[in-house]
C-alpha cells in the first residue's frame, strides 16, 4: 500500500541547502552601478574607496568590471608584464595598443619578475606544513592528487639536500660543510636534484595552497576566536611548526616572517621558472653558513621570451620614457629577440622644452690641485681623492644657489668620503655656505628630508642653500623632482658601475656575449648600459620644466670617452663640454644664472 504523499513529506526531513558566504559589498547590481560610475568620470582610489562606502559595492571589483567596455586601462608594471597576474585580472591584449611609460628598466623589470628565490628556512617550512597536510587530508585525497603531493615533497627534499641540509631538522642549527656559490644550467640542475624524470609542468600546488589556507583560518584555541583571521592563519602555521620534530625555535624564528608570507607560494614560483628553456636562465646555489642563510635562486637571462607574449598578441606597443638613452640594448635585448623585424621598430626622439643656454653639462677631468678624476674601484678610497673631491664640492657651493645634488655611486661610498670629510673638517666648512642633508636608510623618512632640505633653500640668511648627498639607484635617484632652486647644481662623483664580480652579472654578461656577437663585446656594452642609465636617471631629475635651469658636473675623466659619451640623453649630450682644467669648469658654472 501506497503512503500518502503528505504523509511521506512529513516524515522524511528535507534537505537544507548549504549556506554560503556572500561579500554584501559584491553584488551584480551594485557591481554595474559601481562600474557605470567609474567610466563616466576618471577616479582615483580615494575617491573610488569613498564611492564604495557610499554605495556599499567593492571598488576593486567595481573597477575590474568597468575594464571590458574601458578605452584605457592603466596599470603598474608588474600586472601587465606577469603573464599569470594579466590572466587572473581578466586583461586581455588581443589587437590593443599598449603604451608602456618610464620603460627606462623594462629589460630589468621582467628579468625580476620572473626570476624566484627560496631560502632553505622556506624550503624547510613548507616540507613540515605539506607533510602534515598529507597526514591530516590522506584519506580524503584522490590518487592523482596524493601522488602529486608525493611528488613535490620529493622535490622539497632534494632542495634543501642539494643546499647541504636534512628534513625534520632545524635550519638555523645546521651548518653548510661548503659554503660558496655555484651557478648552474636548468638541466645540469634537474640532473643533479634527480627532478629529470618529473613533469614540473604538472606539479602543481595551487590546489593545496588553496585549501590549506581555508583550513588555516580555523581559530586555534578559544583565545583566538576573537582575533582577525590573520592572527588564526599565523597561529595555525605555528602549531603545525611546532608539531613538526618539536622544533620550538624554528618556530619562533619562522614566525618572525610576515603572517600570510606563506613558504609554499615561494616554491611554487621556483618549481614553475625550472620549467623554462635552459638557455633561458640558470641557477644560483648560494650556501652560508646555515641552512637558514642558504638560498637557491634561478634567474632569467632572457626577458624577451616573456615580452614576446605580449608581443604576439598587440596591435602596438609603444615604449616611451623622459630618458630612455641608451635604447641599443632595447632593440637588441627586447624587440628584436622577441621576433620584431627591424622595418617594424620606429623610433622617434625630440628635444627637451628648454632653452640651450637653460643647461650647463660638464665633463671634469682634473680636480682644483690638477688630480685626475678617476672613482674606480681600486683608486677611490685613496685620501687624495676624496681631499680633491671635497675642493671642488666647496667651490660650488660658493657659486651655486639654493640646492646642490651631490650623487655617489653607492651607500658605502657615500659613508665613507662622509666620515673622511667630517674628519678633516670639510663638512663644517662646508655646512657655513649649506646645510647638509643625507639620503636617509629608511623610505619613510624621505617625505621629511625633503621636507627639510626644501624648507632651508626656501629661508633667506647667510646660509645660501642646502647640499643633499644622495645615492645612485637609491630613494632619492628616481621619481623625485628637484626643480628650480630645489636643485641649480647636480655633481656626479664617479660612474656608477655595477659590481662585475656579481655571480648574476657575470652571467648575463656571458649570455649577451654568446647571443649577440655583432660588434665590440656585448657584456661590456651591457654593464656600460647599466651604469648610464642610472647616471641619466639621477641627473635628470633637476630640469623639470621650461623656465628650469641648473648645471650637471660629472666628476671622472671616463665620461668624455665617445663610447660612455654617446649614452648620454640627446638634449644633454649637445651641450656637454670636457674641461681639462678646474679653473674653466668652475668659471663656466659661476655663469649659469635664470634666463629671464
Amino acid at each position: 500500500m501506497q503512503k500518502d504523499k503528505s504523509e511521506e513529506d512529513e516524515e522524511t526531513p528535507k534537505r537544507k541547502r548549504e549556506s554560503r558566504a556572500v561579500c554584501p559589498f559584491y553584488t551584480y547590481e551594485q557591481m554595474q552601478f559601481l562600474r557605470d560610475e567609474v567610466l563616466v568620470e576618471v577616479k582615483d582610489i580615494e575617491q573610488l574607496v569613498s564611492l564604495g562606502k557610499e554605495i556599499k559595492a567593492c571598488p576593486y571589483y567595481g573597477s575590474r568590471f568597468a575594464i571590458p567596455p574601458a578605452q584605457l586601462v592603466v596599470m603598474p608594471y608588474q600586472m601587465l608584464l606577469h603573464s599569470s597576474t594579466r590572466r587572473a585580472s581578466g586583461i586581455k591584449l588581443k589587437d590593443q595598443i599598449v603604451v608602456i611609460d618610464e620603460a627606462h628598466n623594462l629589460i630589468d623589470t621582467i628579468s625580476c619578475i620572473y626570476s624566484c628565490e627560496v631560502t632553505g628556512t622556506q624550503l624547510c617550512c613548507a616540507h613540515s606544513q605539506l607533510s602534515q597536510y598529507m597526514e591530516r587530508y590522506r584519506t580524503r585525497l584522490k590518487a592523482k592528487n596524493l601522488m602529486y603531493i608525493k611528488q613535490i615533497l620529493y622535490i622539497l627534499v632534494h632542495l634543501i639536500r642539494i643546499l647541504g641540509g636534512k628534513v625534520g631538522q632545524n635550519p638555523n642549527t645546521q651548518t653548510v660543510s661548503q659554503g660558496g656559490t655555484e651557478l648552474q644550467s636548468i638541466n645540469d640542475f634537474l640532473f643533479r636534484t634527480q627532478f629529470d624524470n618529473i613533469n614540473l609542468f604538472k606539479v602543481s600546488l595551487f590546489g593545496f595552497v588553496e585549501k590549506y589556507q581555508v583550513a588555516a583560518v580555523k581559530p586555534v584555541d578559544k583565545e583566538n576566536e576573537k582575533k582577525p583571521k590573520t592572527a588564526a592563519l599565523d597561529n595555525f602555521l605555528q602549531s603545525l611548526n611546532q608539531k613538526a620534530s618539536g622544533q620550538g625555535k624554528f618556530t619562533s624564528k619562522m614566525n618572525e616572517q610576515p603572517a600570510m608570507a606563506s613558504p609554499m607560494m615561494k616554491v611554487e614560483g621556483f618549481i614553475f621558472a625550472l620549467t623554462n628553456a635552459n638557455k633561458d636562465g640558470r641557477v644560483l646555489i648560494q650556501r652560508q653558513g646555515t641552512v637558514a642563510h642558504s638560498s637557491l635562486k634561478f634567474l632569467l637571462l632572457n626577458p624577451a621570451v616573456y615580452f614576446a607574449e605580449i608581443v604576439k598578441e598587440c596591435r602596438a606597443i609603444v615604449v616611451a620614457g623622459g630618458t630612455m638613452q641608451p635604447v641599443a640594448e632595447f632593440k637588441d635585448q627586447l624587440l628584436l629577440a622577441s621576433g620584431i623585424s627591424a622595418d617594424r621598430i620606429s623610433e622617434f626622439t625630440c628635444g627637451h622644452v628648454i632653452p640651450p643656454e637653460n643647461i650647463l653639462p660638464l665633463i671634469l677631468c682634473n680636480g682644483p690641485s690638477g688630480h685626475q678624476l678617476e672613482f674606480t674601484y681600486q683608486k677611490r678610497d685613496k685620501p687624495l681623492l676624496m681631499d680633491e673631491t671635497a675642493r671642488i664640492v666647496s667651490n660650488l657651493c660658493n657659486v651655486v644657489p639654493g640646492g646642490i645634488v651631490c650623487f655617489f655611486p653607492s651607500y658605502e661610498y657615500e659613508k665613507q668620503v662622509y666620515a673622511h670629510w667630517e674628519k678633516t673638517g670639510v663638512l663644517a666648512q662646508l655646512e657655513t655656505k649649506k646645510k647638509i642633508f643625507q639620503e636617509p636608510k629608511k623610505a619613510s623618512q624621505v617625505d621629511q628630508v625633503l621636507s627639510e632640505y626644501s624648507r632651508c633653500i626656501q629661508v633667506s640668511g647667510d646660509i645660501t642653500g642646502a647640499l643633499l648627498f644622495s645615492v645612485v639607484g637609491g630613494k632619492m635617484s628616481e621619481g623625485i623632482n628637484f626643480s628650480d632652486d630645489l636643485g641649480r647644481c647636480v655633481v656626479m662623483v664617479g660612474m656608477p658601475f655595477p659590481n662585475i664580480n656579481s655571480p648574476e652579472l657575470k652571467e648575463r654578461m656571458a649570455y649577451v656575449d654568446k647571443t649577440m656577437v655583432e660588434g665590440r663585446s656585448p657584456g661590456k656594452i651591457l654593464v656600460e648600459n647599466l651604469c648610464m642609465k642610472a647616471v641619466n636617471q639621477s641627473i635628470g631629475r633637476v630640469i623639470r620644466h621650461r623656465e628650469d635651469y641648473a648645471s650637471i658636473v660629472l666628476l671622472d675623466h671616463r665620461y668624455s670617452r665617445p663610447s660612455i659619451l654617446s649614452k648620454l640623453p640627446a638634449w644633454i649630450r649637445g651641450r656637454t663640454e670636457s674641461k681639462a682644467s678646474f679653473g674653466s669648469a668652475f668659471g663656466a658654472v659661476s655663469k649659469v644664472r635664470e634666463v629671464e
